[in-house]
């Protein structure tokens, strides 16, 4: 099992095939991995003062704030963390479409990438919405809502998102879990475009780079 581990991080970090054109533009991706890491990290111990309740949760955000200790370093780490995140995805993003990263053979790179950007956005946009301050209140508000133009289910939809004819007290726990949730997926998804990599970059109709 140790040989294996060590034996993947060798392919990885010293043997790694890599074209001779690299710039320093290629390095935020990986630091695009750190950010998620600093954010799982982070609103792990989030998670466990939060209260995903209308008429508390945005008084345990102050207690996090004021009374935990090192708990403003911790909320700050985790919201200006999502900004740092999503800088590093747009210039990863910047970078693919100035390689032309989206053309064969490697679209199937870029295809995955995009569903992590798109996971990424919502994974923001519930987190955004947990503060339940009345920025978040109406930004969820007008999201959600962006689905009732959607013929014939549009209504049930946001119906079915909010848990009730409107935000209530179902609404909270429904985006507290899918926020705690999307770690894994996000994870899953990484993975999955890593080895989508790995296996473009060893496959012998891709050497065209």
């Amino acid at each position: 099992m140790i040989n294996k581990i060590i034996k993947q991080l060798k392919n990885h970090l010293t043997d790694y095939p890599a074209p001779m054109n690299l710039s320093l533009f290629w390095n935020f991706g990986f630091l695009s991995g750190i950010c998620l890491a600093i954010q799982i990290i982070s609103g792990l111990f989030l998670s466990m003062h939060y209260i995903p309740h209308p008429d508390l949760a945005f008084d345990s955000i102050e207690h996090i704030m004021r009374d935990v200790k090192n708990g403003w370093y911790i909320r700050y780490a985790h919201s200006n963390g999502a900004s740092f995140f999503f800088i590093s995805l747009y210039i990863h993003i910047g970078r693919g479409l100035y390689y032309r990263s989206y053309t064969a053979p490697k679209y199937s790179v870029w295809v995955s990438g995009l569903v992590i950007f798109i996971l990424t956005m919502l994974t923001a946009f519930v987190g955004y919405v947990l503060p339940w301050g009345q920025m978040s209140y109406w930004g969820a508000t007008v999201i959600t809502n962006l689905f009732s133009v959607i013929p014939f289910v549009g209504e049930d939809i946001v119906q079915w998102i909010w848990g009730g004819f409107a935000l209530n007290y179902a609404t909270i726990p429904r985006f507290f879990c899918y926020s705690f949730f999307s770690s894994v997926y996000n994870i899953g998804s990484c993975y999955v475009t890593f080895k989508i990599t790995t296996w473009s970059r060893f496959n012998k109709s891709c050497i065209k780079w």
